[in-house]
């Protein structure tokens, strides 16, 4: 896997990094969070630029994100369906993000992304919801953005030892998913602070 990650980034760089992200969320098996750790590993190295491989991983979980959202918006369950199975999206796994994004509405969006099987599927099924775009939009390119950083940022800090984060993901993945979205609502909260403090300011 190293190696292949390896060529990867030798030979394509950030657009190698851009499209594989964006193949790998609209439902190609990628190994993700082992590509965007590696990519952190790579900006410590030096490889790659930390602030551009931020940028351009954002910009490809965004467009895979993004596409995945307007195939279930125009083409529906059906089509999903019938077609998911080459992706290996399967009725069952349709079924239990249907149900998960029942139980967390819009926020499956965001934490979706650090729950293998259902990264693939939330905005496919936040598409054939027929959730309106400035909201998906809102809560989806939230969670492409803490992904990334979170995940990078990891690779980046643990240097030579960045292969561990995917053997704990896979085998802690629960609580690995809770430090995401104590962070996410730590991100948040910021953001509706800083908003009403600037709002509260006098003109």
């Amino acid at each position: 896997m190293e190696h292949f990650l390896g060529e990867l980034i030798v030979r394509f760089g950030y657009i190698g990094l851009f499209a594989a992200l964006a193949l790998g969320i609209i439902g190609l098996p990628v190994p993700d969070e082992t590509l965007l750790t590696f990519a952190g590993y790579n900006a410590f190295l030096g490889k790659l630029h930390f602030s551009i491989t931020l940028l351009i991983a954002f910009i490809g979980a965004a467009s895979g994100i993004s596409i995945s959202y307007l195939i279930g918006y125009k083409l529906g369950l059906p089509f999903l369906k019938k077609y998911g199975p080459k992706l290996h999206i399967t009725e069952k796994r349709i079924a239990r993000t249907r149900q998960l994004f029942k139980k967390y509405g819009n926020f499956l969006l965001i934490l979706g992304f650090f729950i293998p099987g259902v990264r693939h599927l939330t905005a496919y099924i936040t598409g054939i919801a027929n959730i309106g775009w400035r909201r998906f939009m809102l809560y989806a390119y939230s969670g492409a953005l803490i992904w990334s950083i979170t995940f990078i940022s990891l690779g980046y800090k643990l240097g030579e030892k960045w292969y561990i984060v995917g053997k704990y993901v896979h085998k802690y993945g629960f609580f690995v998913l809770l430090i995401c979205l104590l962070a996410a609502l730590f991100v948040f909260a910021y953001l509706y602070l800083r908003k009403a403090k600037v709002t509260g300011e006098p003109g």
